[in-house]
């Protein structure tokens, strides 16, 4: 057991990978020499070679179509997209290459490729590198999502998109990189993809959340001494409805918290399918503390990022409903 931040975690967890499969290669900018802009990869090159971790160019699009390319050919390929925001001149590739493979060659061909990026706010990183895109990955079918919200998750969820046969898109909460250690075993784990996680327990309210958001929730539920469920739902699709409903009965009482935008964000999603399937157990109507819908602001990212104001104002309301 040794205790580790996100970074030395998903750090020792590439090595490790490396180490035993020879077939993992990572690219990305800047990830060899300087070990990637937040050194995720630092130390990588210098032990496995500038074969097996690769400085390509400045081309998302490029990164993300080797990558596919590598992995229909039996490659592991582990590519980094410096922030999130960038990605969007690969999503040709993400959305009608990566996503849709297996299914137009019948099965013939997988893309096993677990494609990793920093994203949201918190660190001042300003317009384009603060940007929470998750639900444009998680309205591709054929993709899988995840984003850890601890150390001792990101290894996990890590090592089972390692083994995954389909493409994982690997968000990681830069805010979170360093700003907490845990214990983390050394020996290989496995976190299920697809399985939620209740973080905290109560009967009061259920609080849906993930990624850099968990933190925040947790403490804000400790804090002011709620009863509170707190479902971290580690994949974003696919979605673990199953533990989400089983709450929602429980506690008849929602609030999502997310970082993204409101409209078509996950909330919206996960409202739905709570309406869908649970609605009768509802005592109040369900908010949604999240983004607003604007771009995010350099100047203003305490006030875009929910916190715990927002958060018990979300859920007095809620209690209060009559």
């Amino acid at each position: 057991m040794s205790t580790m931040n996100m970074v030395q975690a998903l750090n020792s967890t590439l090595d490790h990978a490396m180490s035993a499969d020879q077939n993992i290669i990572l690219l990305g900018e800047d990830i060899g020499r300087d070990g990637g802009v937040f050194r995720v990869t630092e130390g990588l090159q210098a032990k496995y070679g500038s074969e097996r971790v690769i400085d390509t160019p400045l081309v998302e699009l490029g990164i993300v179509g080797m990558s596919i390319g590598m992995s229909m050919m039996g490659v592991k390929a582990v590519p980094e997209i410096q922030f999130q925001d960038f990605i969007f001149t690969a999503f040709d590739q993400i959305v009608n290459q990566m996503a849709k493979m297996r299914y137009r060659s019948g099965g013939s061909y997988t893309v096993p490729l677990v494609l990793r990026t920093p994203y949201g706010g918190g660190i001042r990183g300003g317009l384009y590198h603060s940007q929470s895109g998750e639900s444009y990955f998680v309205h591709t079918a054929g993709l899988v999502v995840v984003t850890p919200s601890n150390p001792y998750d990101a290894k996990g969820l890590l090592l089972s998109s390692l083994d995954s046969h389909d493409p994982v898109i690997f968000l990681e909460p830069k805010r979170l990189y360093r700003s907490t250690k845990m214990d983390v075993p050394e020996e290989d784990f496995r976190v299920k993809i697809g399985e939620a996680a209740r973080s905290a327990e109560g009967d009061d309210v259920t609080i849906i959340t993930y990624g850099s958001m968990v933190p925040t929730v947790l403490a804000t539920v400790k804090k002011n001494g709620l009863s509170a469920d707190v479902i971290d739902l580690r994949t974003l699709l696919p979605l673990d409805i199953d533990s989400i409903i089983a709450s929602v009965k429980k506690t008849g009482r929602v609030v999502i918290v997310h970082e993204a935008p409101k409209t078509l964000g996950m909330g919206a999603e996960i409202s739905a399918l709570i309406s869908e399937r649970a609605i009768e157990y509802l005592y109040a109507p369900i908010i949604r503390v999240t983004g607003p819908d604007i771009p995010f602001p350099y100047r203003m990212e305490d006030h875009y990022i929910p916190n715990e104001q927002r958060i018990m104002k979300a859920i007095r309301k809620v209690m209060e409903f009559r």
